[in-house]
């Protein structure tokens, strides 16, 4: 079951969830923090770290079971432990409502010990959303929208768990959202490359099994420069981001590069490195020169 659940694979949205905590501690207008202070805004890093794991695990969990016959049919996916037979469903089911649980839990500590409990009343909607994505690539193309959107409400949802005004007050938090529903769409479609023939022999809608391998990589593009737009923007907005996230931001573009010429050369057979290493890559280089340049703009002598 571990090697299905892929723990690792939180990282893509973890920084962006860790910037936009702390860009809600520190709004552009204070050079003070806000919502938190001290050891207890570490508490809340750490709280949404924890429920980002739990939600993506059980949003994991979630896709194996639905999608278990088709992937028992899939030369690719075959040999996963549940489409093969080697785990049973029962147990899947077991760990995904024990998810479920833990993340409502989690959120229900920001009300118990910061007195917000906007977390626990959001979190079963999202935990909704979060685990429909296997639904919805049976009925719509744009399934790859809303994975992306799973993903990028990490970052509304760390900014209302450490600061629910900053959501309304800053519109960088949800350009950043876009940011990352549209990179994460784009790096989708490309993944989906992988099984063309299978999701359309079993009716499923990827952008590349209704717009073929050509119009689907056109998309993805048009998903990755829409991205690096977005970053322009938010760079250009906000005021506490400097030329650290700048230069964050055209490495992201330089990576986004490759990640497609990687595709153009050598199709999917280095899916390890044009899915998982580079975006991978993109978060924590993002996320880690967002972090600095808010913490560098912050007056500690106030």
């Amino acid at each position: 079951m571990l090697s299905d659940i892929k723990v690792a694979h939180s990282i893509f949205a973890m920084p962006f969830a860790i910037l936009a905590g702390v860009m809600a501690a520190w709004p552009p207008e204070s050079s003070e923090i806000v919502a938190v202070s001290g050891g207890v805004f570490v508490g809340a890093i750490v709280l949404i770290a924890a429920a980002m794991v739990t939600a993506r695990t059980a949003a994991m969990l979630s896709n194996r079971i639905l999608d278990r016959a088709i992937d028992a049919r899939n030369p690719r996916t075959a040999s996963r432990p549940l489409a093969s037979g080697a785990a049973a469903v029962s147990n899947y089911v077991f760990v995904l409502v024990a998810m479920a649980v833990l993340f409502v839990g989690i959120a229900s500590l920001f009300w118990f010990m910061l007195g917000n409990p906007w977390p626990l009343m959001l979190s079963v909607p999202v935990l909704a959303w979060v685990c429909a994505y296997g639904v919805f690539k049976r009925f719509t193309a744009w399934c790859h929208l809303w994975l992306g959107a799973s993903l990028a409400l990490s970052v509304p949802a760390a900014a209302v768990a450490v600061n629910p005004a900053a959501v309304l007050a800053e519109p960088s938090l949800w350009l950043l959202a876009g940011m990352v529903l549209c990179w994460v769409a784009g790096f989708d479609v490309i993944y989906a490359l992988q099984d063309v023939d299978v999701d359309r022999s079993e009716g499923l809608h990827s952008m590349p099994s209704r717009l073929g391998v050509s119009g689907a990589l056109w998309v993805s593009r048009a998903f990755h420069l829409a991205a690096v737009a977005l970053l322009v923007v938010v760079w250009w907005v906000d005021p506490r981001f400097e030329w650290t996230f700048l230069v964050g931001v055209v490495a992201v573009a330089a990576l986004l590069i490759v990640e497609h010429a990687t595709v153009r050369r050598w199709g999917t057979s280095r899916m390890a490195l044009t899915f998982f290493t580079l975006n991978g890559v993109v978060s924590c280089i993002l996320g880690a020169a967002g972090i600095v340049d808010v913490l560098v703009g912050i007056d500690l002598t106030t």
